[in-house]
């Protein structure tokens, strides 16, 4: 039998390539179906076998959908903008774009071999000047817009403006920072600078200071999904939270629109449940309370104003600005150095961090708005500047978190809702009687949240509230390889760069680091100005341009509509292309996007759709996310990090306890070589590092041990992972992907394998061209999917790929008798089209269900059927081609011009199965003997009793078992079984 895969595969890509086989049309008859995967970033390491898996599954829906008669949009780009390419950069002085360029050709080798069917003539890259041109667009319609509460839509900044000059304030309704109180006449008499200054208060895009998490080493701005345990994911540098003027996006002027858009789209209930959570909405009461001898308020947000006669004291996030002008020179210094303290971790960690409790007393007081008690006012860091006021009313008795502060710091503890022992916890839940309340004793708190609410506001001390956990988004990053923001400053007011001035393209700069001053990188473009007449200016004179650039998530965050209308000079996506496409019918990426990418994208079109650009709330109709193919990765024996101070290596050979085990000598520096307990390790110049027992593991420098001797045999038990990609195993240890043996034969190194992400800094990562070249492209299409259900994870494992290979040679046997098509025009006889029929049904409810791994299993049980039949029957083998062309694609396309077709096989009708052929009208009765069964034999389910038990009798086999005896008794069960009693 021939299947020569690499032959077959190269053939067919070349065809798809050269006859644009996958071009999506403009506009047809046909109804739309449009494919998304979520674009990759471009990075050097090219793709592991765990990144084609949920592209295979959305080319298996593109192709099933275009038998089926769509004209189907699958498109493929690339996220091209980003940190990695930058740090890059910066340690080779090499331009992004070049790196950028060369990982992409790698990623499209790979990807064009696996043989998806993309529309590669759309490909978009954010960081193509011609794309962020639009993106630098989008901002700018965000720069120039408000957010008009009543009607509940974004409209342009120049009709609030107009509003102001003849209104003042009066009748506005905005989201906004802080609202404003002013006349017409007032507004008139202001400034330019003036003006500028309230209208960034409403703007869409605005700047303002924020806290941010700043990493120093890195010089930039991170998202909260940078930073893991106070560092930053991309080289694991310190993050501190810092205040900055950073440019914001006000999403939060449509927290509302985007809970409610959860409920029109078919996404798992998991990942929508995640953006409830992060919206966050909440229900309660803004309130103010006074401040002892100083003119300013604390205003704090409560979703439980019922309890605000439990206040005992206040706590504000160290960031709150107030903190610095409250705060009692007895105490600065201590709340200086909390501060600094608190700077290190991030809201997450903050937020995470239950456990340890941590405050400063300020000295100041704030006075109950109620009571008049004077209530001590603290800073703690489990209080966050991001989220409502930067400012708590604590309720120790009835707030965890204020009940742990309240014991620590030894604060009083007041209960006023019935239930709960205080003396051993908090008693948060919300039900009971209020008490020691004043006017809400004896109410139910549903009752009292209401009363208190209304009292609230009767005494003008606050107003009940709608509050969300969202923030407003960071969007200014300091960094080179981005987006330029298109804003240019005249007198320090922030201007729009002109549509016609659009794309703002990256300066030349000398390095991609910041300044010496600190200045983002933009700032190292030579006079990076801007003449409103002419354009940019290099080299020249002109207004100063913003030096921050977009994060990565901005062009992510429309790039589905390029993908509609890529050549579309005059706008994002044109009228036509919109209305056509709509939006995405399908879109599969990781769950990881849930509150970054997938909330952001949302929030763009729906001010997209607020500026009549497009027709459309949602992005993506239904979202799939696909699970993770992990690797596996080797641990070696736990230790704990030690160091050597003040040692110079002399090259000479080390003594360890008197036993020697040689380590090969590596010219560039490896890292850490890992012991553990009662070391003693000492050179010819008598120098000695003796490592003490209750040290227990101890992790020493490369320099110190290389060209050296070292004893191993006193290694315990326990796990962890050597830096730098060292791997130690049995025998020796793993260097840059090869094995480098240690002590033959020792049995001092013992390993773990443990199943966790696959990445490249982990040494697990599994190539898909290795597998390509062993197996064939159709083989890794067909046995991910056969690992498991697309939704979860699962661990890579070769050991079941052999036979995944295995059933594609048995398919081809099916149509060629070795080197030779053998296909017959016979008919088909009711077994052979019982085993397609019920194969074509399982195809199409499987694909519909995006179960793909039950339709592997179908093809090999029908394959297996028909191969036992020896079936070659045109009949049931065309149908077959087609229904296994999206998971085989290669394959199917060589198996078709075999059946003697032109044209390829992509746009052939998909079968569907004829239920006439799955009616059971025969069955397998077991013939028993004494109970016991001995054969089987297959008779028409319309054959009555008697006919059964005549026809079974008459059989030779029967009379054989028999044995010249009589029976006693024949029972025949119709449908079920014969049982001869003797």
């Amino acid at each position: 039998m021939d299947y020569n895969f690499q032959e077959i595969e190269k053939k067919w890509q070349e065809y798809w390539a050269k006859n644009g086989s996958f071009k999506a049309e403009e506009s047809s008859e046909k109804p739309k179906y449009y494919v998304l995967d979520m674009f990759p970033y471009p990075s050097g390491a090219g793709l592991h076998v765990g990144h084609p898996l949920g592209y295979i599954a959305s080319d298996i829906v593109s192709r099933y959908k275009r038998h089926k008669g769509f004209n189907v949009l699958h498109p493929m780009g690339y996220d091209s903008f980003g940190l990695p390419a930058e740090q890059y950069a910066i340690q080779t002085g090499q331009h992004p774009a070049i790196t950028t360029e060369e990982n992409i050709k790698r990623y499209r080798q790979q990807l064009d071999q696996i043989g998806f069917s993309f529309d590669w003539s759309r490909e978009v890259r954010t960081s193509d000047p011609n794309f962020y041109k639009w993106t630098q667009w989008i901002f700018l319609q965000l720069f120039n817009s408000w957010y008009d509460a009543f009607a509940d839509s974004a409209k342009s900044i120049e009709t609030l403006v107009q509003h102001f000059e003849n209104k003042g304030s009066e009748g506005v309704n905005a989201v906004t920072s802080n609202e404003e109180d002013f006349t017409a006449e007032a507004w008139n008499a202001l400034s330019d600078i003036q003006k500028e200054e309230i209208l960034q208060k409403y703007r869409l895009a605005y700047r303002a200071e924020s806290t941010v998490n700043w990493c120093p080493a890195l010089g930039t701005v991170l998202a909260n999904d940078e930073v893991k345990d106070g560092l930053s994911e991309r080289g694991g540098h310190p993050v501190v939270q810092k205040k900055m003027m950073q440019w914001s996006l006000r999403i939060t002027a449509y927290a509302q629109r985007l809970l409610d858009g959860l409920n029109e789209i078919d996404w798992s209930e998991s990942l929508k449940e995640s953006q409830r959570n992060w919206i966050g909405r909440s229900e309660g009461a803004s309130v103010h309370f006074a401040l002892k001898d100083r003119e300013e308020k604390i205003e704090v947000f409560t979703t439980r104003p019922d309890t605000i006669f439990g206040v005992s004291f206040m706590v504000l996030a160290p960031e709150n600005p107030l903190v610095d002008a409250i705060t009692t020179e007895a105490y600065r210094s201590s709340v200086d150095k909390y501060k600094v303290q608190a700077a290190k971790k991030s809201e997450r960690d903050r937020l995470a961090d239950v456990k340890t409790v941590s405050g400063q007393f300020t000295g100041a007081y704030a006075v109950h708005p109620f009571s008049g008690k004077e209530l001590p006012i603290w800073i703690g860091d489990y209080v966050l500047a991001s989220y409502g006021t930067g400012a708590v009313m604590s309720v120790p008795a009835h707030d965890s978190r204020d009940y742990a502060f309240a014991k620590y710091f030894d604060l009083p503890i007041l209960p006023v809702v019935e239930g709960g022992d205080i003396a051993k916890e908090s008693y948060d839940a919300k039900e009971g009687k209020v008490i020691n309340s004043d006017f809400l004793n004896g109410l139910d708190v549903k009752e009292a949240v209401a009363k208190a609410i209304a009292k609230i506001e009767e005494e003008g001390l606050g107003k009940g509230k709608v509050n969300f956990r969202l923030r407003d988004a960071i969007f200014g990053r300091q960094r080179y390889w981005g987006e330029p923001i298109p804003v240019y400053y005249k007198d320090g007011v922030p201007h729009s760069v002109k549509q016609e001035h659009l794309p703002l393209e990256l300066p030349q700069v000398d390095a991609y680091l910041p300044t010496e001053d600190g200045e983002p990188p933009l700032a190292r473009g030579q006079k990076w100005n801007y003449d409103p007449e002419k354009g940019v200016v290099v080299n020249g004179e002109g207004y100063p341009l913003e030096q921050t650039t977009m994060p990565g998530w901005a062009g992510s965050s429309w790039y589905d509509l390029r993908y509609m209308d890529p050549f579309n000079t005059d706008a994002p996506v044109s009228k036509k292309s919109d209305a056509y496409w709509q939006n995405v019918d399908l879109y599969i990426g990781g769950s990881e996007h849930a509150t970054g990418h997938l909330l952001y994208t949302r929030f763009w079109h729906k001010f997209l759709k607020d500026q009549g650009i497009i027709s459309q709330n949602e992005p993506f109709k239904k979202l799939i996310n696909q699970g993770m193919i992990q690797g596996q990765t080797e641990f070696m024996r736990r230790t704990v990090i030690a160091s050597v101070s003040n040692f110079k290596d002399d090259g000479q050979i080390f003594i360890v306890n008197g036993v020697s085990t040689e380590i090969p000598h590596h010219t560039e520096s490896l890292g850490y070589y890992y012991f553990s307990s009662e070391l003693s390790i000492e050179n010819r110049n008598g120098i000695q590092w003796n490592v003490r027992t209750d040290e227990m593991n101890v992790r020493m420098p490369v320099e110190f041990v290389k060209n050296s001797k070292v004893n191993f045999e006193n290694l315990k038990t326990g796990f962890d992972e050597i830096d730098n990609g060292y791997y130690i195993t049995e025998g020796g240890y793993w260097y840059k992907g090869k094995f480098v043996r240690l002590n033959e034969g020792s049995d001092a190194f013992k390993t773990r394998a443990e199943v966790e992400k696959m990445s490249k800094s982990k040494y697990n990562v599994v190539n898909p061209d290795d597998i390509i070249e062993q197996y064939g492209a159709d083989t890794l299409r067909m046995y991910e999917m056969f690992l498991g259900p697309l939704e979860q994870s699962k661990p890579w494992n070769t050991a079941g790929i052999t036979g995944v290979h295995g059933f594609l040679k048995k398919l081809t046997r099916l149509y060629k008798n070795e080197a030779d098509w053998n296909i017959s025009d016979e008919k088909a006889d009711d077994k052979e089209l019982k085993a397609l029929h019920v194969l074509i049904k399982k195809v199409n409810e499987d694909i519909e269900a995006f179960s793909f791994n039950t339709s592997v299993s179908a093809f090999m049980i029908c394959v297996n059927e028909l191969g036992a039949m020896k079936c070659n029957k045109r009949e049931i083998l065309e149908p077959l081609a087609v229904l296994i062309s999206p998971f085989a694609p290669h394959l199917a396309e060589e198996l078709w011009t075999g059946l003697g077709h032109e044209g390829g096989i992509s746009m052939v009708s998909f079968p569907i199965h004829n239920e006439e052929y799955l009616t059971e009208n025969s069955f397998e009765y077991p013939v028993a003997f004494n109970g016991k069964m001995r054969f089987k034999e297959e008779l028409s389910l319309e054959m009555a009793k008697d006919a059964v038990e005549k026809h079974i009798m008459a059989l030779e086999k029967t009379a054989t078992y028999l044995d010249g005896k009589s029976p006693k008794k024949v029972i025949v069960v119709p449908g079920k079984i014969v049982n001869i009693v003797m």
